[in-house]
Order: C-alpha cells, then structure tokens, then sequence
C-alpha cells in the first residue's frame, strides 16, 4: 500500500506540473485575447482538474487505510510524522520528497491562477469599456448610493426615424 501512495504523490505532482504549464499558456491567451487558445486551455484545465480530484479522492483512501494500521495516527498528525512509519527509511525520504514536491507545486499553481484570474478581470473591464463607448454610455465622476458606478447613456439611435 505503501508504493501505491508513492505513485499516487508522484502522479499528482505530475497533474500539478501540467497545470502550471497550461496556466502558463493561460496567461499567454488572456494576454493577446486569444479566444481560441483560451478555450483549449480550458479544456484541457478540466481534464486535469478531474484527474486530480480522482487522485486526491484515492490518496485520502491509501491514507486512510495505512492510518488503520497504527493507533497513535489521528487527524492531527502531520504528513512528515506519518511518513515516519513507512517499513523503510528509503519509502519515507521518497514520501517525504513527494510531499514537498506536491506543496511547491500547489503553490506555483495557485499563483499562476491569482495572476490570471487578475488578467481575465482586466480583460473584462477593458470589454466593458469598449461596449460602454459603443453604447454611448459614461461614467458619472462619483459612486452612487451602493458604491457602484452611475453610469448614464445617451441616445445614439433613434428607432421611431
């Protein structure tokens, strides 16, 4: 049980490694307003967003199951203590190694996706923009009463012509 948790790590680590690079290539669509790229990425960031929820769910199991085996393991104990019980030194450096690998890809993930989350509302505003300029729509200088924008349009059409 013990190696199917190796290679469940290992396989994450791998999904999480795919994931950045897409958020990478994420960027880059959002950045020249690719559409088309966007979508791919998108699809693709499903597929392994749904193999990552099949890995997590069979980790949660493989560690359940191992924690059965050894009574002084509760939801308090941290990863690196648990890994201390592997039958050997070599099985717990390599969990310890994955773990770590895992963590640090999270975290670059994360990032990526704050970064573009950010990029994507910047995006949106600056279509909001163009489609109030169209419009023929402005922006009042203050808030209004619930800390929106007052926004005002003036007739650019007249349909009884």
């Amino acid at each position: 049980m013990w190696q199917n948790l190796i290679d469940t790590l290992e396989k994450l680590g791998e999904v999480y490694d795919k994931l950045a690079t897409l958020g990478e290539k994420k960027r880059s669509a959002l950045v020249t307003i690719n559409m088309e790229a966007l979508a791919k990425v998108l699809d693709e960031e499903q597929l392994l967003a749904a193999k990552i929820q099949r890995l997590e769910k069979k980790r949660g199991e493989l560690l359940t199951n191992l924690s059965k085996a050894d009574i002084t393991v509760n939801e308090a104990t941290k990863a690196k203590d648990f890994y201390r019980a592997a039958p050997s030194l070599a099985i717990e450096k390599r969990l310890i190694q994955l773990h770590e690998r895992l963590g640090r890809n999270v975290d670059r993930t994360l990032k990526i996706r704050d970064n573009n989350q950010i990029l994507a509302q910047c995006a949106l505003d600056a279509v909001q923009s163009q489609l109030n300029k169209i419009g023929g729509a402005t922006v009042e200088p203050t808030y209004g009463s619930k800390g929106g924008d007052i926004v005002t349009h003036k007739k650019n059409f007249d349909f009884k012509a």
